[in-house]
């Protein structure tokens, strides 16, 4: 079986979101298919600017064929498409949206052109994020072979009137979450076809070092973590406005630590630490570290790094109005939530204030990390998705021989 995997961007140092989970994935199924990858030369998702030469590299043993991005995004440009066509807007026609993808990128006409004419040269296509220009072009070109990883979000963008469509056309949606699955089922009446709540597994330490990290971080009490992009759209905003306002309300001595890139000031709080970009262990050596995980963000499809904590048998505190962190909070029994401040105020406090709750919770989401989130888990469903495909097929097959 040959799959190509049809991504936005590509590379070993793309570290997070949808590009980060198809790596991971590809990786892993490469150890039961033949697998390409094929991405736009662009690094940069903010103006898809070509980056990488254009051809073929190997990365990790799985060849990676990039196109040349042929106009990338004009940010001034995209603004005022995106207020023509947005939700908010709501006045946007049909060819304003299309008009609007293009915008939005990585405008590839020519990855699109390979996908027609190489059609016959793959089982599989799979593409991910279903957002963008090489996924909405590319899956209508190969649509009978198509598997769709949406990874949408509750913003209000699936309700365009193009992306109905293309929930509809491929042969199979693997689902991040049971919410995400309902969302993209209500806006496209795409109940008929296949799919499953599949996710995805996590590049697992060897090891862990918490008082290595404490060590090197100069870290002496009780924190609280933050991992990803440190950015108003992810909620941190109101992360920092609601921690100072506890430690101010309670007199707590906990520290809130923020591991990643800032796209946003940072407040002048001592007990606000910013440690930067920091390697894959030493990630998970801060989740091993930590007290708890803060996951603020109101729009997500799957949390990683909220997987990754309950792997590391860490709780979670999780912004309430994002349903997919409260349904996997709810489910794995492994996480509080909150709507307001006061819920934030007494979440935070439960758990600073009874560490076994904290250490209860997180055995709960180590278990259901285990059962829903393992690479053969993960690796299983896909497999089988390939072969409920496959079976229709060669029945038709049979029958016209």
């Amino acid at each position: 079986m040959k799959l190509a995997f049809v991504v936005q961007r590509y590379g070993l140092d793309i570290a997070g979101g949808a590009e980060y989970h198809c790596r991971l994935v590809a990786e892993h199924l490469a150890r039961h298919a033949q697998v390409e990858v094929l991405t736009s030369c662009a690094a940069d998702y903010i103006t898809w600017a070509n980056h990488y030469p254009e051809g073929v590299e190997v990365l990790n043993g799985i060849p990676v064929r990039r196109f040349r991005v042929k106009r990338p995004r004009d940010p001034e440009r995209f603004a005022d498409w995106s207020a023509r066509v947005l939700p908010a807007a709501g006045r946007g026609t049909p060819a304003d949206e299309l008009r609007w993808l293009e915008e939005e990128g990585p405008f590839s006409p020519r990855l699109v052109r390979y996908l027609e004419r190489h059609r016959q040269d793959y089982d599989f296509f799979v593409f991910f994020s279903y957002r963008y220009y090489t996924t909405y072009h590319g899956l209508m070109a190969v649509r009978d072979k198509a598997l769709l990883v949406p990874t949408a979000e509750d913003d209000g963008l699936v309700r365009l009137s193009i992306f109905p469509p293309l929930f509809r056309a491929p042969r199979a949606i693997v689902y991040n979450s049971v919410e995400e699955r309902a969302m993209i089922a209500g806006a496209s009446r795409n109940q008929d076809v296949a799919g499953d709540v599949v996710g995805v597994g996590s590049a697992l330490p060897a090891q862990l070092d918490p008082e290595g990290f404490r060590r090197r971080q100069a870290v002496e009490g009780r924190f609280a973590l933050y991992v990803g992009r440190i950015d108003e759209n992810k909620g941190c905003r109101q992360m920092f406005d609601f921690f100072s306002r506890y430690r101010r309300d309670t007199g707590s001595p906990l520290e809130l630590l923020l591991v990643g890139r800032s796209v946003l000031p940072l407040p002048a709080d001592p007990a606000i630490r910013h440690l930067g970009f920091l390697s894959d262990d030493e990630k998970w050596n801060a989740l091993a570290a930590c007290d708890l995980l803060l996951m603020p963000s109101r729009y997500e499809s799957l949390s990683m790094v909220t997987l990754e904590a309950w792997w590391a048998q860490r709780p979670v505190l999780a912004n309430a109005k994002c349903e997919v962190l409260r349904g996997q909070c709810r489910r794995s029994n492994a996480g509080l939530y909150y709507g307001s401040y006061e819920e934030f105020r007494e979440c935070l406090a439960l758990l600073e204030g009874d560490p076994g709750l904290g250490r209860a919770l997180g055995e709960n989401g180590r278990r259901y990390f285990e059962a829903h989130y393992a690479w053969p888990v993960v690796e299983r469903k896909y497999l089988d998705l390939f072969a409920a495909i496959r079976a229709p097929d060669a029945r038709r097959a049979a029958g016209a021989a």
